[in-house]
């Protein structure tokens, strides 16, 4: 960086004719300017410049030198240019990680009216029900659900991400409907896998966490497939209930009313999180994607 201010200054004299004039120019005091310009001829093992008290001069060498460097300095300019463009609106690519379910049933649907708004921003969009490290995994954003987690990363809460017991009428039909939890137990069990192991099926009752799984009849880690079972009347099912209202919405499957209330976690706190790092929200790209995201999803 001091050579390339050195070089700003001894181009500035040599456009001046004058180390006051080129030292106003740049707003910066003269003699600050001329010790760097004396710095940059004691590297260079030459004289750039003749003083006299009344006028400064160029020598042979550093017109020479002049000539070249300025290819540089305009080189640089264009590339300062371009980078304060680039940060100045959003474009550039934007590496986002989604839950596959969500990805499907709630992001997707919002990248057409993203991408009208953004045209110069593209998209490169990956499926997963992984943890991400943001840093480590080059991503931009993600969306993951769970609890807030510990790294040093922003995390939005978009919504509730409550499971809920569902199962078809057909199924039901034949089999029953649980009314307590434990009933479960004599039942068909769809489970969803995470890198974790399959979600339990839990319950608390007089102080004490209880396990109520049912008879494990398919675990997967892809909810759109489990969800697809419970419609068929395979078996009851633990799932996310925005990832299921639809099929709640028009009688495919029903919520399943149990005391007590089931869970596939002691924690009651579980949320759908949008996670970027901090220091990112500052480049336009990431910004307008959180602020966009955050107004369409989150819920009051």
């Amino acid at each position: 960086m001091d050579q390339l201010r050195a070089l700003r200054y001894f181009s500035k004299v040599v456009e001046t004719g004058s180390f006051t004039k080129a030292a106003a120019s740049l707003s910066v005091p003269a003699s600050s300017l001329s010790r760097r310009i004396v710095d940059l001829e004691k590297s260079l093992g030459a004289n750039l410049l003749k003083r006299t008290t009344r006028v400064v001069q160029v020598t042979e060498i550093g017109q020479v030198y002049y000539t070249q460097v300025q290819d540089v300095l305009a080189h640089l300019e264009r590339s300062d240019e371009s980078v304060r463009s680039y940060q100045a609106s959003p474009r550039g690519f934007l590496r986002i990680s989604t839950m596959v379910t969500f990805g499907e049933r709630i992001l997707i649907p919002l990248l057409d009216e993203f991408k009208a708004l953004y045209p110069e921003i593209i998209l490169d969009l990956s499926f997963s029900d992984e943890l991400s490290t943001l840093s480590r995994d080059e991503v931009d954003i993600a969306i993951r659900g769970g609890y807030a987690p510990n790294e040093r990363v922003q995390a939005v809460r978009l919504m509730d991400n409550d499971f809920i017991p569902v199962a078809s009428a057909d199924y039901l039909a034949s089999n029953g409907t649980p009314k307590h939890a434990t009933d479960l137990r004599d039942h068909q069990g769809l489970f969803f896998r995470t890198p974790n192991g399959p979600h339990p099926w839990m319950c608390e009752e007089n102080g004490q966490w209880l396990d109520v799984s049912g008879k494990a009849l398919t675990i997967s880690n892809n909810s759109t497939w489990l969800r697809r079972e419970a419609v068929a009347g395979r078996g009851i099912c633990m799932t996310p209930r925005w990832s299921v209202q639809a099929d709640l919405d028009n009688g495919k499957v029903q919520e399943l009313i149990i005391k007590p209330k089931v869970r596939v976690t002691q924690s009651k706190d579980l949320a759908i999180y949008l996670l970027y790092q901090k220091q990112q929200y500052s480049v336009p790209k990431v910004k307008v994607a959180v602020d966009f995201l955050v107004s369409r999803i989150q819920s009051p």
